[in-house]
């Protein structure tokens, strides 16, 4: 299965995302595109050393460029 064909596969289910720095954001993905741009809904970051997860409200829009790694 191809890359973006796994992406599609994953719509509206919860993913992990890894981004360049260390962060880490889980939420549904709602859409992306070519780019690997992603909008995420019900994100939150995921915090190092066990702490709860920072909850992110609304909409969360992620620039492609960024992204290390998603995982659904």
């Amino acid at each position: 299965m191809k890359p973006l064909e796994l992406l599609q596969a994953s719509l509206h289910r919860p993913v992990l995302v890894e981004l360049r720095g260390g962060r880490r954001l889980r939420g549904t993905l709602d859409a992306f595109d070519q780019h690997l741009n992603l909008v995420l809904s019900h994100a939150e970051e995921l915090l190092p050393d066990g702490a709860p997860a920072v909850p992110r409200p609304g909409t969360t829009l992620v620039r492609g460029d960024s992204v290390i790694f998603i995982s659904p």
